[in-house]
């Protein structure tokens, strides 16, 4: 099938990558010209595992390629995919002012039969807009169908090629089974292609993302409810996972959630409940306590020296707000960085792939190490934000004699406390 990508961002992308894996046509259409000149360079430009074998293989065999003409990308696809950003706003919406210039673009442009495909995390409504943007121009017949991802930063290409559950959102029969032959390659062990109306599709990825952030924050709260009553949120969690009506996942406390999803995807879902008269008032306890979580391990650093961090140099591991990717949106390093910097600290960070991001972001307020063991050189304390898995096994002989006290914050409950304890380390971690 002949497919248009608009917008080559992280969904924009891997959506791209995936379908032309399968056999597809595939022209992805971006304004940024540096970006398209690098891609059609061979060049990934964001981390992303496996994306890089995928995106390699199928530029050599022509199945996918790149531009910046829109009208090109329109000609193309018989399907079009908008995986445009919907960046939160100030009032904590999602901004559709992207998403709605193209489409008002597009009924300009189409001169056949199109079906246009809501990629991007949208809020309720939003099918009904962009079917009346294009509308107001166009001259031919074009289907809106909302089709929302559910990739997770770190195994997006997994979740892409054997996703879980494909939902769809429309209501012409003709969109409805282009759609169904597109993804049939995807669900051939059975997996469902859950077919529904625009406003449920919608509705169904801010309900599945507000669950889990929702799911997150709840361990969080216990971990330190653990603290106060000398629990061990370890064995909770245990003792919650094995019953099978709550499940095994998203049951690890930390330091909160980040990145490019969650947090915007709750403030949005929250915001339009507003805008319905409708509060949510879970979403209110979870954005508040998520927010307080991303700094929950400073009062403990702080009291560790004495309320007095001026000159300490404190070593963080980790920046990017899961492992596997190189995304810092609303990572919790982040939010301690800035504090500590605030207190006057020295920080000296690693990370395998989140560095050049941070740098862009922060350059010279930190130092940079080259490995997880030149960041801790002289550190008086290690803060671990990210739960990369090469900071899982670590050489605690080396550290030892990097480092000028043997203290660890650990934000990821990486370590087992008596064994790291054994090892002759001061360990202050997460509900335990």
């Amino acid at each position: 099938m002949k497919i248009a990508v608009i917008g080559t961002g992280y969904v924009g992308l891997v959506t791209g990558t995936c379908l032309a894996e399968t056999g597809n046509d595939v022209l992805c259409i971006d304004i940024d010209e540096n970006k398209v000149k690098q891609m059609q360079n061979g060049k990934v430009p964001i981390y992303e595992p496996h994306l890089d074998v995928l995106f390699e293989r199928n530029i050599k065999a022509n199945r996918l390629r790149f531009s910046t003409n829109l009208y090109e990308g329109l000609e193309h696809g018989d399907i079009i995919f908008l995986a445009l950003p919907t960046p939160e706003d100030e009032d904590g919406s999602a901004d559709l002012k992207y998403i709605l210039g193209v489409a008002n673009n597009i009924g300009k442009l189409i001169k056949d039969y199109k079906v246009i495909v809501d990629k991007s995390t949208v809020p309720v409504g939003t099918s009904e807009k962009v079917e009346a943007a294009i509308a107001k121009n166009a001259t031919v017949d074009f289907d809106v169908v909302s089709n929302p991802e559910f990739l997770r930063e770190g195994f997006a290409v997994d979740d892409f090629l054997k996703p879980e559950r494909i939902v769809v959102g429309a209501s012409s029969e003709k969109a409805i089974k282009l759609m169904e032959k597109l993804y049939k390659p995807y669900v051939r062990s059975g997996n469902p292609i859950i077919i529904m109306d625009e406003k449920s599709a919608e509705l169904t990825k801010y309900a599945s993302n507000a669950f889990l952030a929702a799911k997150i924050t709840f361990m969080n709260e216990i971990a330190n409810f653990c603290e106060k009553v000398g629990a061990d949120v370890d064995k909770v969690r245990i003792g919650m996972g094995t019953d099978s009506r709550i499940g095994k996942r998203f049951l690890f406390p930390g330091i909160g959630y980040g990145g490019s999803c969650f947090p915007k995807d709750v403030k949005a879902l929250h915001k339009s409940g507003k805008d319905n008269n409708y509060n949510f008032q879970i979403l209110d306890a979870v954005i508040n306590v998520n927010a307080r979580q991303k700094l929950v391990l400073i009062p403990k650093i702080e009291s560790h020296f004495n309320n007095d961090l001026k000159g300490k140099n404190i070593a963080i591991w980790g920046l990017a707000f899961k492992p596997e990717t190189d995304d810092i949106r609303e990572a919790p390093a982040l939010f301690m960085i800035d504090s500590l910097l605030q207190s006057g600290a020295n920080i000296t960070a690693f990370d395998p792939e989140a560095m050049p991001n941070v740098k862009r972001k922060l350059g010279d307020k930190i130092n940079y190490a080259e490995s997880m063991y030149q960041a801790i050189e002289h550190a008086d304390a290690l803060v671990i934000c990210t739960e990369w898995s090469i900071f899982r096994t670590p050489n605690t002989d080396k550290m030892k004699l990097a480092m000028n006290s043997n203290v660890i914050f650990d934000g990821r409950n990486l370590y087992d406390v008596k064994d790291i304890e054994n090892e002759g380390f001061k360990y202050v971690s997460i509900g335990r």
